[in-house]
């Protein structure tokens, strides 16, 4: 019979697409931050104690134009908001542990091994509170040592600054349309978008991106609590945005339909 393998080595082989994805883009976060001013062990320490892409480079790009520590904060505390709602859906799952367990598990908590956590515990019975913190770890690990490598490389050539907003930019973007499950986000984001302009000239710093923040958030939250207590979620901001391919599936059947009938 097969030797059965080590749990440690099989909780490994569940997380190693995920850490593989993460070498490419933690090399591009750890050559952002050295050129922002962050050496290897800075670096290394952020990774550890940050765990988070989209702050990685968020604090890189706010600190080449100069914002002040406040603002970086305020901005790292909204972004980082969500993972409250993330430990929530898994504490079921954590029940018994020790509080010292629970800590080191928050602090290695991301979008990425939530999603893989969460689905093994969905469908896997034999999966452990201990399983879920490897796969934690095991991500950290390599998202920490990738984030060294390019703080490495980072260091033997010359980046020009500008590329760190592209890079921010193109990265939220992403984020922003990830999001568009309903008429509403896209709504939101797009006032979202002119506030920050409106406040950014205003204030004439980025302390006006946290005041476009807020207001977005206040006006999303208002206007879904209104359209939830009037019965209309199911009306045309909180309907649905269905994919392209979707969409063309959808009229495909239909065409048969109508050209069967």
């Amino acid at each position: 019979m097969k030797k059965k393998e080590p749990r440690w080595l099989e909780v490994l082989r569940v997380t190693m697409p995920l850490c593989l994805s993460y070498v490419p883009i933690g090399m591009a976060a750890g050559v952002l931050l050295h050129a922002a001013g962050f050496n290897t062990l800075m670096v290394v320490l952020i990774s550890l104690f940050v765990f988070s892409g989209g702050a990685q480079f968020m604090i890189a790009s706010m600190l080449t134009v100069n914002a002040s520590m406040p603002t970086i904060l305020v901005m790292l505390f909204f972004l980082e908001l969500r993972y409250a709602l993330l430990g929530s859906s898994l504490s079921q799952y954590l029940r018994g542990t020790k509080k010292s367990f629970l800590f080191g598990f928050a602090l290695s908590l991301n979008d990425e091994n939530y999603a893989v956590n969460y689905l093994k515990f969905a469908t896997d019975k034999s999966w452990k509170p201990m399983d879920a913190w490897m796969v934690e770890h095991y991500s950290l690990a390599f998202w920490t040592v990738a984030n060294m490598i390019g703080s490495l490389i980072g260091s033997l050539i010359t980046i020009n600054l500008e590329i760190v907003d592209y890079a921010l930019t193109a990265l939220f973007i992403y984020m922003v349309v990830m999001q568009f499950k309903n008429k509403l986000t896209v709504l939101i984001s797009l006032i979202s978008g002119v506030a920050a302009i409106f406040f950014m000239s205003l204030f004439k710093s980025t302390m006006g991106l946290v005041a476009a923040t807020l207001m977005a958030s206040l006006i999303g939250f208002a206007i879904e609590d209104y359209l939830v207590k009037h019965g209309k979620a199911k009306g045309f901001l909180l309907s649905k945005i269905k994919p392209r391919a979707s969409r063309l599936k959808t009229i495909s059947k239909k065409s048969e339909t109508e050209s069967e009938g």
